[in-house]
């Protein structure tokens, strides 16, 4: 069909002008993009043309209460291509290869990715800078060297399953690492530099630094003189006994803090792939449960005083060596029992059939109450991943059995971290704290402090008046009972032995000579500033008894700590009660002024030291007041008599 003059002209301006409208608007666009948008469009541009270099954070220390380092950081440089500006390739995989200690084949392939930046892993990742410098004595073009970081722990398996450890990729895997991350992370930075297509570098643009922002450093609340003591003696513990497992804690009772934690089997953080994972992610003091055994008894003993259930000295009870509940014998640890005793004497010989009619007085309701305020069968709420809850009876099937049972720490299972939280509050006053082991946030660069962390008290369990008489109470358990490993001449020690026989998991039964032994101590008795908890998991080559083997490692935790902590010896504490091998203790008089030719008929039992030319004492150590074995050695300083007169 033939086509009109008019049609085609008609159409040619249809076209002509659709063509003038769309010029018309790319030129808008054009001009809109150049006038309005022309931030984004460079923006846009450059980062298609950026290549960015990370630099990474560098992690926040952690710190313990005093400033002392417990983890930190040592450079640790990483290696990154950008295949793009790579000149000659073959030359550039052979070098690389021989200083990262790498195949030619596997550096080969990493410099020929069709990627922006390649990193070399793990060859060159996290290399010493010894190394770093090498691959960058070589000029590689194309190759490049990011600062970065390894976590350094200095001190080694110390603290180890508190601290946990970070991964290579500066994020926390476990303990306070990871529970902690957000805020020791930090925020990494980076160098961008711009390169055309062919990966050219644009000398036109300025290459951008961002740097990286540290992560705050965490201050805790331990104490590592506590905590060294606390090491050096689950070291001993396992030398000497070579048990499954140790646990030591040491809390302030006042406040919850946790002034020292350890267990073993234990690690090197920065070893953490040669060890079992069974190892470094079950952190014991917190995730182990296990029938508590007699340390549960101090529960129970508050209960009843703050019920007035009882009268220590005055209610008495027979002790048969067995009493019968809900059909089943329940014995004691005494073959025979202990006869007539008051039930101050129950408490000090750790008597279970006195600990049974203690929780029949009370009843069950009023006992699995106090349980429960004392914070067990829930988490404590301690700032560490993996705690468990410990396993109650379920309260609508608890019969008689089962609550005597439990009146004496047996059928029940708890945590260490639950026991020395609440006996904590049973002796502080009747406070229970939640315990915590961060103290405040630092700022890494200034130093300053950042945020400090108060101490969470929960609830008020019992009464000042009850707390006393439950420390008066303890404190006779270390000098006339079960505790008197325990005991330190001049620091009044309270505290309670336990003994627990091991249930069998795959067959339900109580296993054969196979105990946690355990003690959970405190000092000074009347106004305690440290709790202390030891618990060690069938010890060998000994007598299994907590009082035998738990109870002196207590006793020396507490009376160094103590003494680290600057805490004062003291008089009027009960005197030890003596039994064989016990040596009778001595108090050291006052000798300043003395003349020393009277000094052997004064210190018959001693042995002397002496210091200096002169004929009169003028000081002495030990201090007058002191009591100290026989045949201990005293230091004498010799003077003239002025000198002993100022």
């Amino acid at each position: 069909m033939r086509v009109s003059k008019v049609t085609v002209k008609r159409r040619l301006l249809f076209f002509l002008s659709a063509g003038l409208v769309v010029f018309a608007v790319f030129i808008f666009r054009m001009a809109y993009l150049q006038l309005f948008e022309n931030n984004w469009l460079m923006n846009y541009a450059l980062k298609s043309w950026s290549r960015e270099i990370p630099y990474e954070a560098e992690r926040g220390k952690i710190l313990d209460s005093r400033g002392k380092i417990l983890a930190t950081n040592i450079s640790s440089p990483s290696v990154l291509v950008v295949p793009r500006q790579v000149k000659d390739k073959d030359k550039t995989a052979d070098k690389l290869a021989t200083v990262l200690n790498m195949s030619r084949e596997k550096a080969f392939e990493k410099i020929t990715k069709k990627e922006s930046i390649v990193r070399i892993t793990p060859e060159g990742r996290k290399i010493s800078n010894e190394k770093a410098a090498q691959v960058k004595s070589l000029g590689l073009p194309g190759v490049f060297v990011a600062e970065d970081f390894k976590r350094d722990y200095p001190k080694g398996n110390y603290l180890a399953h508190v601290l946990g450890f970070a991964g290579i990729d500066n994020q926390g895997l476990t303990g306070l690492e990871s529970y902690y991350n957000e805020g020791l992370q930090g925020e990494d930075g980076h160098v961008d530099f711009f390169s055309d297509v062919n990966g050219n570098r644009m000398s036109n643009l300025k290459d951008q630094y961002v740097p990286p922002t540290s992560g705050s450093s965490l201050k805790l609340t331990i104490d590592s003189r506590v905590q060294s003591i606390i090491e050096r003696e689950l070291n001993n513990t396992v030398a000497a006994y070579h048990p499954e497992s140790a646990v030591a804690i040491a809390m302030d009772p006042n406040t919850g803090a946790i002034l020292g934690m350890s267990s073993k089997p234990d690690f090197n953080p920065e070893n953490y792939k040669n060890v079992s994972p069974e190892v470094y992610n079950h952190n014991l003091p917190i995730w182990k449960t296990y029938e508590p055994g007699s340390t549960f008894k101090v529960i129970t003993l508050a209960a009843a005083l703050q019920e007035k259930a009882v009268d220590l000295k005055k209610d008495h009870f027979f002790d048969s060596g067995a009493i019968e509940v809900g059909g089943a014998k329940l014995h004691c640890w005494k073959k025979g029992g202990h006869g007539s005793e008051t039930f101050l004497q129950v408490v000090q010989n750790s008597c279970n059939p006195g600990f049974v009619a203690l929780g029949e007085r009370l009843g069950k309701d009023k006992l699995f109450s106090y349980i429960d305020k004392f914070g067990f069968g829930d988490k404590t709420g301690i700032d560490l991943q993996g705690e468990a809850k410990g396993i109650l009876f379920n309260k609508n099937k608890i019969g008689p059995l089962e609550a005597a049972t439990t009146a004496f720490g047996q059928g029940v299972s708890v945590t260490p971290i639950q026991q020395i939280t609440a006996v904590s509050a049973a002796v502080n006053g009747g406070y229970l704290y939640q315990p915590h082991l961060a103290k405040a946030w630092i700022d890494t660069d200034t130093g300053k402090t950042i945020n400090r962390i108060e101490p969470v008290m929960k609830r008020r369990v019992i009464s000042e008046a009850t707390s006393k008489e439950v420390r008066s109470t303890l404190e006779s358990v270390v000098a006339q009972g079960t505790g008197r490993n325990a005991y330190v001449q001049n620091y009044r020690i309270g505290g309670k032995t336990g003994t627990a026989q091991k249930v069998d998991p795959k067959t339900g039964r109580y296993m054969s000579n196979n105990y946690i032994v355990s003690f959970m101590g405190f000092a000074p008795a009347n106004n305690p500033k440290i709790v202390v908890y030891v618990a060690v998991d069938h010890p060998k080559d000994t007598v299994q008894f907590g009082g035998t083997v738990a109870a002196p490692i207590a006793g020396r935790i507490i009376s160094d700590s103590l003494s680290a902590m600057g805490v004062k010896k003291q008089s009027g504490g009960l005197e030890k009660e003596l039994r064989w091998p016990d040596q009778p203790l001595i108090t050291i008089p006052n000798l300043k002024g003395m003349d020393k030719n009277d000094l052997r008929n004064t210190l018959i039992d001693l042995k002397l030291k002496t210091e200096g030319d002169g004929d009169v004492v003028t000081m002495q150590s030990p201090k007058p007041g002191i009591k100290v074995k026989q045949g201990s050695t005293i230091m004498i300083y010799l003077g003239d008599k002025k000198k002993a007169d100022d």
